[in-house]
């Protein structure tokens, strides 16, 4: 359904054709298309017409990738690889490729193997019905999202005077693989103090003090799908500025999660955040769009920015408002939500009302 899908908005394009590269160079649209769970593909390839699709791949990975049920061609050096792309798209005009993802150097070695074809870009095609996600998606993203949630008040109660940043990474790691994370769907961030008024802060030696903001960004990782969460504690005791910017953060996001429904204007979204935020002595401390797709990429495509974006039943969203203060610290708080028709569910487990203090 998914390739038929593709295909009726893709032109005429006769096949479409994925090559992921080396480390680091593999492409998401191979995982979204073959289904695969588990293997790194490298150098593999796929080749999808609108009724099926065939995996090109190496012996190393002939087992996983015959698990998909899908169609399989194994070679065994990188010649044989190349020599089985080329015989099997033999006669084919116009190829689709996922511009996107395709390194250049990919791409001219791809023109080499096909002389005389077409290249299209079908990119955007197969990132919109990435958008949407099937059952079986939300199933890997509510399992994420709820080991996401379940670790989070052991974190709490673990946390100690003297503890450096990386410490509490590193934990937030090892909880979520040991609650059955298949890993972590990017690099944790645990921020301290000041420290939390940098949104994509690097954990490092900072130690940990009473009165400190706790703010830790993390998502575990399901079945090559991502959930993507932020808390912000106080270690000790939080003084009234700290109640006051949480609430103030609080508020920001329950009004714009209340305007989440397909059809609705990401935008609009993200400007009732803003407007919250700049309606107190806060203006001008939230500098980032509130939210963002999730999926086989932890930013999966847009969603609320402002950018004109229409969001959709069965897109999984995040929405993240945050108030920044250079020199003091930072508060964020970000769920993850699945777009309904009438409105959204939650998949992370409600964020506290009110500042935990830890």
């Amino acid at each position: 359904m998914v390739m038929k899908d593709i295909f009726r908005s893709a032109g005429s394009v006769d096949k479409i054709l994925i090559r992921n590269g080396g480390e680091g160079a593999t492409d998401k649209a191979y995982t979204y298309l073959s289904g695969a769970v588990g293997g790194l593909f490298e150098n593999s390839a796929i080749v999808a017409s609108k009724d099926s699709i065939t995996l090109y791949v190496y012996s190393l990975e002939e087992l996983t990738a015959r698990a998909t049920g899908h169609s399989v061609v194994v070679a065994h050096s990188a010649q044989e690889m190349k020599d089985n792309i080329q015989r099997d798209l033999r006669g084919e005009k116009k190829i689709g490729l996922n511009f996107d993802s395709m390194t250049v150097n990919l791409y001219n070695e791809t023109k080499e193997l096909l002389p005389g074809v077409e290249f299209l870009d079908v990119s955007h095609k197969i990132m919109e019905a990435r958008m949407i996600k099937s059952p079986e998606e939300i199933s890997r993203l509510q399992e994420a999202a709820k080991i996401s949630s379940e670790i989070y008040p052991g974190i709490l109660s673990s946390l100690r005077e003297g503890m450096k940043e990386t410490e509490v990474s590193a934990l937030m790691d090892y909880r979520m693989m040991q609650a059955g994370a298949s890993g972590t769907g990017f690099d944790t961030i645990a921020c301290f103090g000041e420290n939390s008024a940098e949104p994509h802060h690097s954990p490092g030696d900072r130690k940990l003090k009473k009165g400190d903001f706790v703010l830790t960004d993390y998502g575990a990782k399901y079945k090559d799908y991502t959930a993507d969460t932020t808390r912000t504690c106080v270690f000790g005791r939080a003084t009234s500025e700290q109640k006051e910017i949480y609430s103030t953060v609080y508020a920001a996001q329950r009004e714009s999660m209340l305007l989440v429904r397909d059809g609705v204007n990401g935008k609009l979204v993200n400007k009732k955040a803003y407007d919250i935020i700049d309606a107190t002595k806060y203006k001008g401390r939230l500098m980032h769009g509130i939210g963002h797709g999730i999926g086989l990429d932890v930013h999966d495509h847009a969603a609320f920015g402002s950018a004109d974006f229409t969001i959709r039943t069965n897109m999984a969203v995040t929405d993240e408002p945050g108030i920044y203060i250079p020199g003091v610290g930072g508060v964020r708080i970000e769920d993850d939500l699945l777009v309904t028709k009438d409105g959204f569910r939650l998949l992370t487990a409600a964020p506290p009302a009110d500042l935990v203090e830890a």
